[in-house]
């Protein structure tokens, strides 16, 4: 087929312009692709290496049967990453099962590092329900470098624990180990303090999400057998299958401690009740607490129901001559006693 010159001309600089657009540096098609790719490789290599390490911690064996049906990987991907792996000295083979090396170790912990930073700024600095924080930090921890991850530290005021009470590891590789007792192994009338709770299995937490129950509160066990678990806390009851009360990590108190069975949420407050403020709960972070302080949900203030919704959320607190209307999980996160 034959082309006059300006046609010609114009394929010739067509061609051009999408070799242009397919192979320019950095932005080019081609470049974006192979970005992506080795970002995906990164991704399944700290997955990878974060089971393992969670994994380790509990004497479970490993093998790449194990791998292939926890991970969201194709199959194909995973033992392409556990070859470059072992080549790169992150992990060995030990009788069908995989162990992390000592860089294994330190790279797994700056993987963990940076995912419980990520779960401590979400909780503090921005208005996502807690339901997200996991997830979202599970996509937020593959993208920052080390000296990165170190600033974010910074910005945070360097914290020890994120915001479900785990441990978050320092620079230097080191980090608090738990302490405390499954909620499921305590007797009738034990006392304690909720100081962790596991945000994996996403079935269990959301179980727990769901119960309102509070990190940091102080509880008191009234039942425990094969079919449930019952509490008090913060003037509630709460029943837990024992499975569900396992997730959740109690330092128990002396016994002769005693419960303030007088403290309450505010979301209990009825309408032909006033009360006082005794604080807010350690479940309250961030911006959250500081609007609440704001608006002078403070130690000592008193307050009375001032309008109820006929839908029953929000409700209209009157405190220090003003109405404020907040939702129940937020009113749930003030704590009282109520004034006879």
């Amino acid at each position: 087929m034959n082309y006059n010159p300006i046609t010609a001309l114009a394929i010739f600089f067509g061609i051009c312009l999408l070799l242009y657009f397919a192979f320019r540096p950095k932005k080019g098609i081609y470049f974006l692709l192979k970005s992506m790719y080795k970002q995906k490789d990164k991704v399944i290599i700290e997955d990878i290496l974060k089971f393992l390490y969670h994994n380790q911690l509990s004497n479970n064996s490993i093998t790449t049967i194990g791998l292939t049906n926890s991970l969201n990987f194709s199959n194909s991907l995973i033992i392409e990453s556990l070859k470059k792996m072992m080549d790169n000295e992150l992990i060995v083979l030990e009788k069908d099962s995989y162990k992390l090396t000592p860089n294994g170790n330190e790279y797994a912990f700056q993987i963990i590092r940076a995912h419980r930073l990520w779960e401590k700024y979400l909780s503090e600095k921005t208005g996502f329900h807690k339901e997200e924080w996991h997830e979202r930090a599970e996509d937020k921890e593959h993208e920052l470098s080390e000296s990165e991850i170190n600033k974010l530290s910074d910005l945070l005021g360097n914290p020890r624990f994120d915001p479900h009470g785990d441990p978050i590891p320092t620079s230097k590789g080191k980090m608090k180990s738990k302490r405390g007792v499954s909620l499921s192994s305590l007797k009738e009338n034990d006392i304690g303090q909720i100081i962790h709770i596991e945000d994996e299995p996403d079935i269990i937490y959301k179980q727990i999400l769901a119960e309102n129950i509070h990190l940091y509160s102080t509880i008191r066990v009234i039942e425990n057998n094969h079919t449930r678990v019952v509490f008090h806390s913060e003037g509630e009851q709460f029943v837990l299958a024992p499975i569900v009360a396992g997730n959740i990590t109690i330092s128990v108190s002396e016994k002769n401690e005693t419960l303030e069975e007088n403290i309450a949420r505010l979301s209990s407050l009825k309408i032909d009740e006033q009360a006082k403020i005794v604080g807010l709960s350690k479940e309250c972070r961030g911006e959250s607490r500081r609007r609440l302080l704001d608006l002078g949900f403070v130690k000592g203030a008193t307050v009375a129901i001032d309008l109820l919704n006929p839908l029953g959320d929000p409700k209209a607190y009157y405190i220090k001559g003003t109405a404020i209307a907040l939702r129940k999980d937020q009113a749930s996160k003030i704590l009282i006693n109520r004034i006879e």
